[in-house]
């Protein structure tokens, strides 16, 4: 493993067991809990943004426009980006919101979606970042082989970000 990967998967890991302990140990300030209401509904939209950008990136590099392609990525890229930051902030003001279990059909729905985009998040950020890293490094013939697996894997991730908001906000109704 080259030392910039290895690089990549270690801050990939001090940043999931930093959002862990943010999430489960971390005690969110009473102080704060009106204010950045919005922050979860924003990171939903950033989610969807960066999916738009996937596909419609996915879509370029189909038709071999490759300067569209890495506009589009890098765009995926920065919504992904900012969505990390709103979330980080989210559950520093506010903790963890829990799913209400008044519906037990809607719950077993809505857990292994959680569930699963949960532990794909965690799978798909050292794989993002190492397949911009190749790309960034003009090792693109590694960067194609890794980017097969990892756009539906980041897609997913998108995708289900929104979903799993959705039905959060129509479960909390």
């Amino acid at each position: 493993m080259s030392a910039p990967i290895a690089a990549i998967v270690g801050v990939s890991a001090a940043a999931t067991l930093f959002l862990f302990w943010l999430i489960y140990v971390h005690p969110a300030s009473d102080a704060a809990a009106v204010r950045y209401t919005f922050l979860p509904n924003l990171n939903a939209l950033l989610n969807g943004l960066s999916a738009i950008a996937l596909l419609i990136g996915f879509y370029f590099i189909r038709t071999h426009r490759i300067a569209a392609h890495r506009a589009s990525m890098m765009t995926a890229f920065v919504f992904s980006s900012l969505f990390l930051v709103c979330y980080i902030a989210n559950h520093a003001l506010h903790g963890d919101t829990l799913y209400p279990v008044h519906n037990s059909v809607y719950y077993t729905a809505y857990l292994p979606i959680l569930i699963s985009h949960i532990m794909l998040a965690i799978v798909a950020l050292p794989i993002v970042l190492i397949t911009f890293y190749l790309s960034l490094s003009r090792r693109f013939a590694a960067h194609r082989k890794l980017a097969r697996f990892t756009f539906p894997l980041w897609l997913y991730v998108s995708v289900t970000g929104v979903v799993v908001r959705v039905m959060l906000v129509a479960a909390l109704r």
